[in-house]
C-alpha cells in the first residue's frame, strides 16, 4: 500500500570567500530572507540568512512522495538545488549539511491523539 508522504528538508551551509559587492548585494536583499518567523517549506526551497549576523545560510525544501524509497532522492535534489541557487549567482559555499523529516514518522502531539481517537 502507498501513502502519501510529506518530506521537509532543511539544508545549511557557509557563504564562503563573498566579495565586498557580494556581501553588500546579500545584506540589501536580507529583508526578504531573515524573517525566520515567515519560515516555508516548498519544492522551490526557501532561503534564510542573516549575512550581517553570521556567514550561514539555510534552505528549506517540502516535497510529497508517494514511496519511502523516494526519500534520499528528495533529499539529494534538495542539496543540489540549494547549491545550484549559489552556483547560479556566484556565491562561495561551503559546508553543505542536510536534515530529512517524513512527516508521517513525527509522533503525534496530545492535541493530534485526542483529534484522532
Amino acid at each position: 500500500m502507498s501513502t502519501s508522504r510529506t518530506i521537509r528538508v532543511t539544508v545549511r551551509g557557509s557563504f564562503d570567500k563573498l566579495s565586498d559587492a557580494q556581501k553588500a548585494e546579500l545584506i540589501a536583499a536580507g529583508d526578504r530572507h531573515a524573517d525566520i518567523l515567515a519560515v516555508e517549506y516548498s519544492e522551490q526551497g526557501h532561503l534564510t540568512y542573516d549575512l550581517a549576523a553570521r556567514p550561514f545560510f539555510t534552505f528549506r525544501f517540502g516535497e510529497t512522495v508517494s514511496d519511502e524509497a523516494q526519500v534520499p532522492k528528495v533529499t539529494a535534489r534538495a542539496e543540489a538545488k540549494a547549491a545550484a541557487w549559489m552556483t547560479e549567482r556566484g556565491y562561495g559555499f561551503k559546508r553543505i549539511t542536510s536534515q530529512t523529516v517524513d512527516l508521517s514518522e513525527v509522533p503525534l502531539g496530545k492535541r493530534g491523539r485526542k483529534l484522532q481517537g
